[in-house]
């Protein structure tokens, strides 16, 4: 099998819809505020949005059809200086409603920060909102990131963000009322390449003091992580002079290693099992424990669009994921 990746890959969904509706309540707080403890938090306001009318794209569409369920999400919190690194952050029903009360908050939660797809040139936070909110129905507070993208960054900045993200979470763990010793780190596509490769090699964590082993679980979905970029329209995301050698995460393994779930979507065209394929090998070479996993059904689109509750019942990742991070984070 050829490896291959192509861009927008949610916009290839086939989803019917005449307008994007806000998703109900959200916990707002201001772009510059730094997270600082509970009492920020429990300070933070709910605000209802008015439906807007907006150009369609699946992406909108899947956000317009997911419920809030409850869900509370603070917006835009910047994780470094350099242009797109912002994150949002998704509460549980239960957090949210504790939050809203002001009531003491004994109870920690897992926390996932969520690395979005998109050829390292496409989508943003925004895009992935159905992501957050349906991990945090399920009781994660959940982190959906930016990162800076190509053609105007290159490798290995987007994976520089997401190691600086996984940082920022892990420190700010404790003021999010969730547990940094049950943090797991989850990518689609190109955020799956980041994930990993932000993960695999100790390099890109340890500026921050942290390791690869402070993660509690990695988890991959649909991820390019071993073919020849060079061949392909995403090679600007790369230095001109690169080779796969120098930028394969299954290549640039180090560290001691957390456990990891690499999943492949059944009828993906953009990204091959072959590059699963590939990493398990390389981590299990290395030592590390991998599960691997087919999505039955699954395109490389909906095996994350299927998170969204209207689409759940078009395959399984999301029980897949849910019942990984059940057993090993819990």
């Amino acid at each position: 099998m050829k490896d291959s990746y192509s861009n927008n890959v949610l916009e290839q969904t086939n989803l019917n819809a005449t307008s994007d509706q806000p998703t109900g309540s959200e916990l707002t707080i201001p772009r510059t505020l730094k997270i600082a403890g509970a009492g920020v938090m429990a300070l933070a306001v709910v605000a209802l949005g008015a439906q807007q009318a907006q150009a369609l794209s699946a992406l909108t569409v899947v956000n317009g059809i997911t419920s809030s369920g409850g869900v509370g999400v603070s917006k835009d919190i910047l994780y470094g200086d350099e242009p797109l690194q912002d994150l949002d952050v998704y509460y549980p029903k239960p957090l949210v409603q504790a939050m809203q009360a002001q009531t003491v908050i004994d109870e920690t939660y897992p926390i996932i920060v969520f690395v979005h797809g998109g050829s390292w040139e496409n989508g943003n936070k925004e895009d992935y909102a159905f992501v957050g909110q349906s991990f945090a129905q399920a009781g994660y507070v959940t982190v959906v990131i930016n990162h800076r993208k190509a053609p105007d960054y290159v490798y290995p900045a987007y994976v520089e963000d997401t190691a600086k993200a996984i940082a920022w979470t892990y420190d700010n763990a404790a003021s999010l009322h969730a547990d940094r010793q049950r943090i797991a780190v989850i990518g689609h596509s190109s955020g799956a390449f980041n994930t990993i490769a932000a993960v695999s090699n100790e390099d890109f964590l340890a500026p921050y003091g942290i390791s690869p082993k402070d993660i509690a679980a990695v988890v991959g979905i649909a991820g390019p992580y071993s073919y020849d970029f060079r061949k392909f329209s995403n090679a600007i995301a790369f230095p001109a002079d690169a080779t796969p050698d120098e930028v394969m995460p299954d290549r640039k393994i180090q560290g001691a290693q957390p456990p990891y779930l690499l999943l492949t979507a059944e009828n993906d065209k953009i990204v091959y099992d072959t590059n699963t394929i590939k990493m398990t090998q390389a981590l299990k070479d290395y030592g590390a424990t991998v599960e691997t996993g087919e999505i039955k059904g699954a395109s490389h689109a909906t095996s994350i669009g299927a998170m969204a509750p209207p689409l759940r019942w078009v395959n399984d990742v999301r029980a897949q994921v849910l019942d990984y991070l059940d057993k090993t984070l819990n």
